[in-house]
């Protein structure tokens, strides 16, 4: 087993919670999005799908989760609650992708939804902790 140089273990930091919350968020907005964009662009990924309102309310909340994802992370607003929100809707996700592929209700790509939840769980759990400004004293004003 090779040994890495100092300067490459530089190059592998954790990523910080703003730049996790806002990939995460970007990739709900598209994928959120994406129903309202193009049904047969949609359907071509995840397979038929006969409650088309029920994608389209899936879509909008994603959509709005990583709106608000996005949003907390650019004003630097990385709050427990919208950590919460963060990991338990990957957390959710995750779930439900490998529970109704083994189920065989929907397919099977569902499964790198689920690795890029799985993935964004990892991220958050290592990402180093922003520090609370109620904790540390600060009234925000």
């Amino acid at each position: 087993m090779a040994i890495m140089p100092r300067a490459e273990i530089k190059l592998m930091r954790r990523p910080s919670a703003s730049t996790v919350l806002t990939a995460q968020g970007a990739y709900y907005v598209a994928t959120g999005a994406l129903p309202f964009v193009s049904r047969r662009a949609f359907e071509a990924v995840t397979g038929p799908k006969l409650e088309w309102w029920l994608v389209q309310t899936v879509g909008a909340l994603v959509t709005v989760a990583g709106g608000a994802l996005v949003s907390g992370a650019h004003q630097r607003r990385i709050t427990p609650e919208l950590l919460g929100v963060a990991a338990g809707s990957a957390g959710s996700l995750a779930a439900l992708d490998i529970v109704y592929v083994a189920k065989r209700r929907i397919a099977p790509t569902y499964l790198l939804d689920a690795a890029a939840q799985v993935a964004v769980l990892g991220a958050l759990a290592s990402a180093p902790r922003p520090v609370d400004p109620v904790k540390a004293g600060s009234t925000g004003q």
